[in-house]
C-alpha cells in the first residue's frame, strides 16, 4: 500500500535479447552472396533460417530481425537447392551410361556441359 503522492518501485524491464534474431539475420546475408562460392552459401542460410525459427518461437527476443532472417535464409536455402538440383542433373546426364557409353563420350559431355571446369596438370598424369 502506498501513501499519497508516492509511487511504488517498480525495476526496469530487462532488455529484450535479440541474439538469436541477429545472427538468424547476419547468416541470412552471408548466406546468399556465399552461394557463388561453390554453394557454400547453403550452410550458414541452414543454420541461419533454425536460429531465426528458435527466435521467433522463443519470443524473447525482437521479431523484426528474426523475420528478415528467416527470409534471407529462405531466400539462400531455395536458390542454392535450385542450383545444387541442376547441377547434378547435368551431371547425372553425363554419366548415363547408356547415353554416353565410353569415357570419351562422358568426358566430352561434361565439357560441353560444365564448360567451366578445367582440367589440372595431377588429373592429366593420373594421380
Amino acid at each position: 500500500m502506498t501513501l499519497p503522492g508516492y509511487q511504488t518501485y517498480s525495476p526496469p524491464a530487462p532488455p529484450r535479447r535479440s541474439g538469436l534474431a541477429r545472427a538468424s539475420l547476419v547468416l541470412g546475408i552471408v548466406g546468399l552472396p556465399g552461394l557463388a562460392l561453390c554453394l557454400l552459401g547453403l550452410i550458414p542460410a541452414l543454420v541461419g533460417l533454425v536460429l531465426g525459427t528458435v527466435a521467433l518461437v522463443r519470443g524473447h527476443s525482437e521479431r523484426r530481425p528474426a523475420v528478415v532472417g528467416i527470409i534471407c535464409c529462405s531466400v539462400a536455402v531455395v536458390l542454392g537447392s535450385l542450383a545444387l538440383f541442376w547441377l547434378l542433373s547435368k551431371a547425372a546426364t553425363c554419366g548415363d551410361t547408356s547415353r554416353y557409353p565410353n569415357d570419351e563420350a562422358r568426358q566430352g559431355c561434361v565439357e560441353h556441359e560444365f564448360p567451366f571446369v578445367r582440367e589440372t596438370s595431377g588429373a592429366s598424369t593420373g594421380f
